[in-house]
C-alpha cells in the first residue's frame, strides 16, 4: 500500500515538471538554441512524455544539435507510435517505405500507416491506399486503394484525390460503388 502512495506521490510530481520541460525545450527549439532543446526534450522522452519523443526524432531526423541519424530518429519515433501518436505512425511507415534508419519493409510500413489511418490521419491514409494500389506490403486491391484515398482526399490531401482518380481507371463501376460505400461507412477508431 505504501509503495502504490509513493508511486502515485512521484506521478503527480513528475508530470508537472515534465510539462515545464516541454515548453522549456518548445521554447529552446524555436529560439534554435538545439542543445537546450535536445537536453530538456530527452529528459521529458525519457519520462514517457510522446511529445518529447516525436521532437527528438524530428531532432535526429534533420541534424538538430545533433549529427543527422536516421536510426536514432527511428527509435524515438517508434516509442511516439507505440504511445499512438498518427504522425509518428505515418513517418515511422515512410521510413519504413523508403529504408530510412531501419530496411525496406513494405509490410511494416504498411503496419504503421494503417495505425495512423484508422485513426484519421489523411497523410497515412494516402500512403496505405497507395500501398494497395501498388500491392506494396499488402495484396493489391483497387478498392481498398481507393478507398483509402477518397478519405485522404476528403481530409484535404490533393495528391489523394489524384490517385484515387487514377485508381478508379482501373476499376469495374460495382467496384467503385463498393469502394465509395466503404469511404461513407467508415468511422476513425
Amino acid at each position: 500500500m505504501m509503495k502504490a502512495i509513493l508511486c502515485l506521490v512521484m506521478l503527480l510530481l513528475v508530470g508537472p515538471a515534465a510539462a515545464g520541460q516541454l515548453e522549456d525545450a518548445e521554447t529552446a527549439l524555436k529560439q534554435q538554441d538545439y542543445v537546450t532543446a535536445l537536453r530538456l526534450y530527452r529528459l521529458a522522452a525519457e519520462q514517457g512524455e510522446v511529445v518529447a519523443q516525436f521532437n527528438l526524432g524530428n531532432m535526429y531526423a534533420n541534424g538538430q544539435g545533433v549529427p543527422k541519424d536516421d536510426a536514432q530518429a527511428v527509435r524515438w519515433y517508434r516509442l511516439a507510435a507505440e504511445h499512438g501518436d498518427t504522425e509518428a505512425q505515418t513517418i515511422l511507415g515512410a521510413m519504413y517505405t523508403f529504408g530510412k534508419g531501419v530496411p525496406k519493409d513494405d509490410a511494416q510500413a504498411v503496419k504503421w500507416y494503417r495505425l495512423a489511418a484508422e485513426r484519421g490521419d489523411a497523410l497515412a491514409q494516402t500512403n496505405l491506399g497507395a500501398s494497395y494500389a501498388n500491392g506494396a506490403g499488402v495484396p493489391k486491391d483497387y478498392v481498398l486503394a481507393y478507398m483509402w484515398a477518397n478519405l485522404a482526399a476528403a481530409g484535404g490531401i490533393e495528391l489523394a484525390g489524384k490517385n484515387r482518380d487514377v485508381t478508379a481507371a482501373r476499376m469495374t463501376p460495382d467496384q467503385i460503388a463498393e469502394a465509395q460505400r466503404l469511404s461513407r461507412e467508415w468511422r476513425p477508431k
